[in-house]
């Protein structure tokens, strides 16, 4: 796991406490897209697959909300696209 992914892993861990948490880089699939140019780092498309009792509550739109505020910072600048599925338990 490289280190975006690591943090990306990180900071939902700590944010949401999932039972269930992959973080998978997709990276390889976008070779020569154009979210690949300028950046440092070969990583920045991403699944995340999360079941946590934090989410379960809240509606679709809402969960993505959550997710995506704790990792905005990384949005920005290093990974350009980012899959979500949310498990419900």
């Amino acid at each position: 796991m490289g280190p975006i992914a690591s943090t990306i892993k990180e900071k939902l861990e700590k944010a949401f406490n999932p039972t269930q948490l992959k973080v998978i880089d997709e990276s390889h699939k976008h070779a020569g897209h154009a979210g690949m140019e300028g950046r440092e780092s070969s990583e920045s498309h991403f699944q995340v697959i999360i079941a946590s009792e934090l989410l379960t509550p809240m509606n679709r739109l809402a969960r993505h909300r959550a997710v995506m505020d704790v990792l905005a910072d990384l949005m920005v600048e290093r990974v350009h696209a980012l899959r979500l599925e949310v498990i419900t338990e």
